[in-house]
């Protein structure tokens, strides 16, 4: 399996990171545990989660995807086999979020013990915290990294121009500084990326590890009317793209999936990881079968052709 690199971090993925919003909300352990025993049999290696995952289901308080892994980790001794990247940030509590030096260190210690481990591969700001100068939130990771509990450390949901003001102030001290950017990228949401952030990924050397690469299932194909959007708890996340540009892309999906006698979700992750600034995408699984599909992405190398009859399909 080809492994690309996380900017400077020595962290080496392949080119398709199992998302781990799923785990504790519609994936269970017992079916979490034979996911992950797959993706790793498939030559797999990046798990992403965060500290917040999956707070929003009911009865769940946050922490039940890295719970999870971590048991997982625990039972099957793979934790060398596995890049784990999670994140810190979001709200866990009412007096418990943000990217305070203070918090940070103290939420670190409550991830490592649900992970089960020692350290922590990629650990991301998962929004920013703008009541918080980014040197603080900085020297907090400088920390963590010179204790060895991260080794390389990322952003997600950061503006341009924080994303930038963090890279600098990095520079400038002679700290350890964002190596990836965690944004949300697929065939249909190019836009804000692609405008944005690419330039300054390119010219900083960033990773990019990007999420709803299937745009909440819509490029899997499974929604085509309205009516589909109870297929799935999910389900309701995919009308804003039920338009005339959504159904194009769908449209160009099913030719290229036709042509390469594949799907429309393992053809849409293709296209992700053909692209030159894009490191990896996320995608979840609820199942084995599910996991196979978007597996095969990574062994799907669509021809210039196809590559551009998607581009332009997509074209905003």
């Amino acid at each position: 399996m080809e492994k690309r690199k996380i900017g400077s971090t020595g962290i080496e993925i392949a080119p398709l990171v199992l998302g781990g919003n799923v785990f504790g909300w519609t994936v269970d352990e017992q079916n979490a545990f034979k996911i992950f025993d797959a993706f790793v049999d498939a030559g797999l290696n990046c798990i992403d989660t965060a500290d917040g995952y999956s707070k929003w289901a009911r009865g769940n308080k946050g922490g039940e995807s890295e719970t999870i892994i971590g048991n997982w980790l625990k039972k099957s001794g793979k934790r060398d086999k596995v890049i784990i990247a999670t994140k810190v940030g979001t709200e866990m509590a009412p007096n418990k979020k943000g990217l305070s030096k203070k918090y940070i260190l103290q939420e670190i210690e409550d991830s490592l013990k649900r992970l089960q481990t020692d350290h922590i591969d990629l650990y991301q700001s998962h929004f920013d915290d703008l009541n918080t100068p980014v040197q603080e939130t900085l020297e907090a990771y400088a920390q963590l990294i010179k204790e060895g509990k991260v080794v390389g450390i990322g952003a997600s949901n950061l503006s341009p121009e924080r994303l930038v003001e963090s890279l600098k102030t990095s520079k400038e001290l002679n700290i350890p500084s964002y190596q990836c950017l965690q944004p949300q990228y697929n065939l249909y949401d190019r836009e804000k990326f692609e405008k944005e952030y690419e330039q300054i990924c390119k010219e900083w050397n960033l990773g990019v590890i990007c999420y709803y690469s299937l745009a909440a299932g819509f490029l899997t194909g499974k929604y085509r009317s309205e009516a589909d959007m109870n297929k799935s708890p999910r389900g309701q996340g995919v009308k804003k793209y039920m338009n005339t540009r959504g159904f194009n892309i769908l449209r160009a999906l099913d030719e290229v999936a036709k042509e390469y006698n594949s799907t429309l979700a393992s053809v849409s992750l293709a296209w992700i990881i053909a692209q030159p600034h894009i490191t990896a995408p996320i995608a979840s699984a609820t199942s084995v079968d599910q996991l196979q599909d978007l597996v095969k992405a990574t062994q799907l190398k669509l021809d210039k052709t196809a590559i551009n009859k998607l581009t332009q399909a997509s074209t905003y």
